[in-house]
């Protein structure tokens, strides 16, 4: 296990490459990413995606919808929603999931806070309960992914609505392989291979007892009969994606973050994922299996970003990384239906023993130190 020099990503993140300096430093591909960010020319791709709104400007009529933002009400979403409909002048629908655990005050008011501030309507699902319980426990327990059934509908449903709605040009943030390392890192305009980015392939279901008819908006695009049809992008290859700016952007507009709400323990920031409690055991889950979490994915943002030095990422991870939030845990078995002691037997049979050892404590720790 090794981590690049420049920020503190591990290579057991999937997906992500590392490269061998002359000097023998290690970089990762995410900032390598960030760095060639420099050489684009962003006033030619914003160009780019004003003739795309050109081309679907108007395409319902002079009232109606002319593209679609998958949302959550976060700051990504209103910084979004700020560059289609205020920047660029389109007409946009709103397409949210929402994911049925008990929602932060900030959650709250943030989404209520998109449609009252840029004036859109926002169409959201609530997806079939009993569905998602039995899913997520399947896929919590076999693979690790306890909101693979969530996170995968939030990549379908704005794909079902935006043909509904003939809205072909569906916006997304950012490519979050490419930003970030992963397996979809190249770089395009293009959001068709979303489902590529690891976070909601395809997994084998055939081990649960789900009715096909609960899973209509549950599906690949890519297999659907209008996949080319559509015209999904990623923001992020128009304008040059920074998601602390966004934040403080969304901020300026009436988003809230959780700073006089709650004090995770387990991140190093206050304004990401902030929407429901139990929905960040998605995003810990990558230390028991890659040995990085939310801190790491973070505090490499940051010091990508020239917001945090190296020093002081490297000794919050240390203290952040390992320690999900006992807050996100009680709602996540609360839903579910599970115990803590039962939930923490899932969470051992996923550790990963190559860079994983059980202490005289019984506790895991890694085999390697970041430094």
């Amino acid at each position: 296990m090794r981590y690049c020099d420049f920020c503190v990503m591990p290579d057991s993140r999937p997906g992500i490459k590392f490269t061998t300096l002359n000097d023998g430093r290690l970089k990762c591909s995410a900032c390598v990413n960030h760095e060639n960010k420099q050489k684009i020319d962003y006033k030619a791709r914003f160009k780019e995606l004003e003739a795309l709104c050109d081309k679907h400007r108007g395409r319902n009529g002079s009232n109606d919808y002319d593209c679609a933002i998958a949302v959550s009400g976060g700051k990504d979403s209103h910084f979004q929603v700020h560059i289609m409909k205020e920047k660029l002048g389109m007409n946009p629908v709103l397409f949210s999931v929402e994911d049925n655990f008990t929602m932060t005050q900030a959650g709250k008011s943030n989404l209520r806070n998109l449609s009252q501030e840029f004036g859109c309507h926002i169409i959201s699902l609530k997806p079939n309960i009993k569905t998602q319980k039995a899913l997520m426990l399947y896929t919590f327990k076999k693979y690790g992914k306890p909101t693979w059934y969530i996170d995968r509908l939030i990549y379908s449903y704005p794909f079902a609505m935006a043909a509904k709605f003939n809205t072909p040009l569906l916006i997304y943030g950012e490519n979050v392989s490419y930003e970030y390392g992963g397996h979809d890192s190249a770089e395009t305009p293009s959001a068709k291979d979303i489902f590529l980015n690891g976070v909601a392939s395809d997994i084998d279901l055939s081990g649960v007892d789900i009715d096909p008819k609960d899973l209509q908006l549950f599906y690949d695009p890519a297999s659907s009969n209008y996949i080319d049809s559509l015209e999904p992008i990623y923001l992020s290859y128009f304008i040059k994606w920074n998601s602390y700016s966004n934040y403080i952007f969304a901020k300026s507009r009436g988003f809230s973050d959780l700073k006089s709400e709650w004090d995770r323990t387990h991140t190093i920031e206050d304004f990401d994922q902030v929407d429901t409690i139990a929905y960040t055991v998605h995003a810990w889950m990558k230390y028991p299996k890659f040995g990085h979490a939310t801190a790491t994915d973070y505090a490499s943002r940051l010091v990508r970003y020239g917001l945090l030095d190296r020093a002081k990422a490297i000794e919050l991870v240390k203290e952040r990384d390992h320690a999900l939030d006992p807050r996100c845990v009680e709602d996540f078995c609360n839903f579910i239906g599970i115990s803590k002691s039962e939930f923490w037997k899932i969470i051992e049979s996923h550790y990963n023993l190559d860079i994983f050892a059980k202490n005289e404590f019984g506790e895991y720790k890694l085999k390697y130190e970041i430094g």
